[in-house]
This record gives structure tokens, sequence and C-alpha cells, in this order.
């Protein structure tokens, strides 16, 4: 008999713990209907577990994630009582720097995998409010940041003089072994998607660079162009990190793989989540050779905690992302199809534009945060059984 699947989930702060609820519903339904048994353990982390204890997660925390076969995280942050920002620990650190950042670091979850797709019946939410047009068929890329340096690596800090701080250094690294592996991962995917860009059908992958000015991004592009030789099927170009923001909104169905250093990549990402239907719809995947932790995008989201209003389908999408990654690792096709469930449940709910968010529907039609969760478990339940699985 296999060993049960060693699944953490770190809800964190906010909405976090809301969201983290529906998921854990979702993926409890998912696991029964396959008959696959799992070891699930919930690890309190962030703000408001630092204000309580002193850190930011337990002590045994780092060993269970590091043993972990899949890593959900729901999100972190919190306002300081005392501040003007979100608590900081007294290493300098944002409380929660444990599970997410250190987590990537640890765990060498080198690549950040953002699926940027537009679902039928989801409009595009331009000037905050959803457009009442949509062109699913235009809006279907991923994004591959690089998830591990750049300006995040905490190189830098304060220089004072007079009693006051004068200047403010943060060192950005770009280092030819992580921008290798990270650009790799974008032609692999690229492959394996095989889908092409929504225009013109082509296999593409796009680097976003600032190459015109900064020697970090150059060493990253010719790097880039190097590894392009080994995928001669794939059609390798590089954008200006600005003028591709603009591109982005303008055509985004010229996009199908788009591979980028670290800060870029945590920017352009956000904007790009508006195409999609907002943060609620917006998933991130950060995965290295052995580890793998998925998560809504969205933050933790304070005014809105304990409303039970929260968007959870990022993070019931991050279970199917988790699902369908370990699927595909350990060859389980029956785990793999019922992950796909997961998302085709979510569709469903979609297009009928019933039993969704104030993000989705407006505030007159909207469902809880609870009603949306339990919804995609009775979708699911539903496709499972007609398929006969």
């Amino acid at each position: 008999m296999p060993n049960p699947i060693d699944i953490v989930l770190l809800p964190g702060d906010g909405i976090g713990e809301e969201v983290m609820r529906e998921g854990r519903k979702v993926l409890e339904a998912v696991l029964e209907a396959v008959g696959v048994s799992a070891a699930l353990e919930e690890i309190p982390c962030g703000g408001q577990y630092y204000l309580q204890h002193g850190q930011d997660w337990p002590d045994h925390a780092g060993a269970s994630c590091k043993r972990a076969d899949i890593i959900l995280l729901g999100a972190v942050g919190w306002p300081d009582p005392e501040g003007s920002g979100p608590v900081t620990m007294s290493n300098g650190k944002m409380a929660g720097y444990s599970p997410v950042i250190g987590n990537r670091l640890s765990l060498e979850l080198f690549a950040n995998i953002r699926p940027v797709k537009l679902f039928p019946g989801v409009f595009h939410k331009i000037h905050g409010e959803h457009v009442q047009v949509w062109s699913p068929e235009k809006v279907d890329m991923v994004f591959v940041r690089e998830n591990t340096e750049d300006l995040y690596t905490g190189i830098g800090g304060r220089v004072a003089s007079g009693g006051a701080d004068r200047v403010a250094t943060d060192t950005r690294v770009v280092t030819r072994a992580n921008s290798e592996r990270v650009i790799r991962q974008a032609f692999e995917l690229c492959r394996k998607r095989g889908k092409g860009a929504p225009s013109d059908g082509k296999l593409r992958v796009t680097a976003l660079v600032k190459d015109n000015v900064l020697e970090g991004c150059r060493l990253f592009r010719d790097i880039f162009f190097e590894i392009a030789e080994d995928y001669p099927e794939i059609e390798a170009e590089t954008a200006i990190i600005d003028a591709f923001t603009q591109w982005l909104i303008q055509r985004p169905e010229w996009y199908d793989v788009v591979v980028t250093t670290n800060m870029f990549g945590d920017i352009v990402t956000d904007l790009a989540s508006v195409l999609q239907g907002g943060m609620g719809m917006a998933v991130g995947c950060n995965v290295g050779d052995g580890h793998g932790m998925f998560e809504p995008i969205h933050g933790s989201a304070p005014k809105h905690a304990n409303k039970n209003r929260a968007n959870p389908m990022a993070m019931i999408l991050a279970v199917k992302e988790g699902l369908a990654w370990y699927a595909g690792n350990e060859g389980n096709e029956r785990l793999a199809q019922a992950a796909q469930m997961i998302e085709d449940s979510v569709v469903d709910l979609l297009q009928d534009r019933t039993t969704l968010t104030y993000d989705l529907v407006g505030e007159e039609q909207a469902s809880t945060t609870e009603q949306v969760g339990d919804a995609v478990v009775s979708r699911f339940a539903a496709r499972w059984s007609e398929a006969g699985l």
C-alpha cells in the first residue's frame, strides 16, 4: 500500500485562513473520491502568530515543510498595531518571511510559475470594475519567475549620519546558475504546454529584461538565447519590461510563456491578474526539483478578514495545481484527472455565474466564501460520479 501523501497547510493571516478552509474542503473531497490517503498537517504562521509568540511559525515548521510532498500556503502579513506598516520581526524581516521567502530559499523553489488564464464567464477587471466583454480565447499564458535571488537576497542596508538615515541600498544579484535553471524551466514548460500563443499558435518564450540599462539583465538575456538554441521549434524573443507592461494589456494573445527575473516577475504578474478577473483568480506555484508550494497571490487582505466574503477560487485552483504537480511526478493518472476536475468544476460555476463572490458578480448577487467552497465540492462530486472513475 502506497504511503499517504504528506501535505502541509499554512493558512497564515487574514483571509488566508478563510480561503484555506475552503481549499482544504475541496482537497479532502478529492482525496476521498480518488481513494488516496493523506497526512494533513496545518501549521499556524504569519504576522498574527508572531505577535503572539515572538516568531513567525513554530520551531518544527521548517522540518515539516521539508518533509512534505505538497505545501499549500494561504497568505501572510498583518498590520503592526504600533506602526504604520505590516508587522516586522526583530531581525527586520516581515513577519511571515519564514513560510514564504524562507521556504523558497531552503527548499530551492527556484521557479515561481503563474498561469494567467481568463476562464469563460469571467470579465477582465479594468478600472476596478469588470468590463462587460470577455475574450477568454485571448488570455492563456504562463509566467515563469526566478524565485530565489535578484533584489530579494536581503543584501543591503542603510547608512545614517547626523541622527537620520541618509542612504538605503538593496543589491541585485543575478547568477548564471539560477538564470539557467529557470530559463530552461520556461522552455520545457512551453514545449510541454504545446498550444502556443493564442494569436498565432506559435510556441513562444518571451524574456522580460531591462538590458538597455542593467548588467544583470544583459546576463539573463545572453543566457536566455544560449538556452534557446536547444529548442529550435520555439520562438525566442526579449521585451523591455516597461514596454511589455503596455503590450501585455494591449495584446495578451501574443504571449505563450514569459520568463523573467524575480522582482520584475513579482510586479508584472500582479498586473497580469487584471486580465484574468483580478487577484481572486490568480495562482502562484513555487516549484523546485523536489518540492512544491502552491498559493493564491492575493495576500492576506486584513480589511476583508473574518467577513466570509473573500474569493476562494485562487486557493482552490492552487489545490488543483498542487495535486496536478504531485500526480505528474508520481505518474498517478487517476489523481491527475481528479485535479483537472477541480478546475472544470470552477469553470462550471464561472460560466453559470452562480455562487460567486462579490469581486466577480457584485455585492447584490454575491455568495459567501463558504458557499463557493461548498459549490465547488458539489460540482466536483457530480463530475466524478458522472465519469465513473
